[in-house]
């Protein structure tokens, strides 16, 4: 009846209380490695949404520039010199800045990233915003990210109420609002170091912070002629441009910004340091529970030893049991994960998510830790003497 169920299957069901203990650990381990590669990622996709929603094909920016929320601003001389290349078929200028947004109900100010740009075109990959150019072209008009944190007030809610929502917008430095009006919605989300966005027309960007130099804008978008070859333009443009300035492909702008993040600020190091932690956990949690097994049967090892198994057979006993493990722990970790991940989500409204990368990396790690962990432990079986257990 049972000559077709694995031994190791059978010695690990055995004990059914230890058994779902070990079962309990590694799925505890797995939903640690989720939770921490979850808000890794979730770091990167929100830095750098703003990257991919962007229209162009080339990014001029300052060679001073680390990341989207610090400020480093060019000379907007620099981009209308790219319109002398051959390749270029227009340009546009962005402007970004951090302001305070004074909450309407409770009237605390929250840091809020403003976005501003000439809208006579869209520079986003966003209906939302190209339905809504014309009322951007009038003077103190924004559109306003509703799915912003909730610092912000119901801004969003009075607004799909048809309520008028007028919003005072405070400088860093200055004691006296600049008052807006939302004419609408749109949704790009916050991140680990924005709250929350709104995008004006260039004009309105430049009367809230009056002490801003027009001629300095921070992000220049390059579109290119249909034929054009992206690489070489890149390539003659860094060649041509004075060195003040650089120029990025999209995927290069949206590294830069995960490298900034992953290398230069504490959290990405936290969070690779975590989930490297939770692989050295999960690998100890495994060993303890694949050691006192085999200490447990003991006397059965010796006894198949004596027998004449080799310690091939006796250790792939104990590495079907790791298998074993990893496959069962990791189902309910998974299970677990997805409920944890829609609660950060609704509680942070960052994209944490599930995606088929995260699920095969964590059963990678899973597998991994506790085939080590079988290696590990299988010295004691390594060396067993028949003679010394009878």
């Amino acid at each position: 009846m049972f000559s077709n169920i694995p031994l190791g299957w059978l010695q690990l069901a055995r004990q059914k209380i230890r058994f779902f203990v070990a079962l309990a650990g590694i799925a505890f381990v797995a939903v640690l490695m989720f939770l921490q590669i979850g808000f890794q990622d979730a770091l990167y996709s929100s830095a750098t949404q703003l990257h991919r929603n962007l229209q162009g094909d080339l990014f001029l920016i300052s060679a001073q520039y680390q990341s989207l929320t610090s400020n480093q601003s060019f000379s907007r001389s620099r981009l209308y010199q790219t319109l002398g290349f051959d390749q270029v078929e227009s340009i546009s200028p962005v402007y970004v800045q951090f302001a305070k947004l004074k909450n309407p109900i409770n009237g605390r100010k929250y840091p809020i990233y403003i976005i501003g740009f000439d809208p006579v075109k869209s520079i986003f990959k966003m209906p939302e915003v190209e339905q809504k150019l014309k009322l951007l072209q009038n003077p103190d008009k924004v559109l306003f990210d509703s799915a912003s944190r909730p610092e912000f007030g119901p801004i969003a809610q009075y607004f799909k109420q048809n309520k008028p929502v007028n919003m005072e917008i405070f400088t860093y430095s200055g004691l006296i609002g600049y008052r807006v009006k939302v004419g609408g919605l749109f949704s790009l989300g916050p991140s680990f170091g924005v709250d929350g966005n709104l995008i004006v027309s260039s004009s309105t960007f430049l009367r809230i912070f009056q002490d801003r130099e027009p001629k300095r804008i921070d992000i220049g978008l390059i579109n290119l002629k249909p034929n054009a070859n992206p690489q070489k333009v890149l390539a003659t443009l860094l060649a041509k441009l004075p060195k003040d300035v650089t120029v990025f492909t999209r995927d290069q702008f949206i590294d830069f910004e995960k490298s900034y993040w992953t290398l230069r600020t504490p959290i990405g190091f936290v969070f690779n340091l975590m989930v490297a932690m939770g692989f050295v956990v999960g690998v100890i949690v495994v060993y303890q529970i694949l050691y006192s097994n085999i200490s447990s049967h003991l006397a059965e090892y010796a006894t198949l030893k004596a027998m004449g198994f080799k310690n091939k057979y006796l250790l792939g006993i104990v590495f079907q049991q790791a298998l074993i493990l990893a496959a069962l722990g990791y189902i309910p970790g998974f299970a677990i994960s997805l409920g944890l991940y829609d609660i950060a989500k609704n509680a942070t409204n960052l994209p944490v998510s599930m995606d088929l990368h995260k699920a095969i990396l964590v059963l990678f790690f899973a597998i991994s830790m506790c085939l080590i962990s079988g290696f590990l432990s299988t010295n004691k079986l390594r060396n067993v003497d028949p003679a010394e257990i009878f």
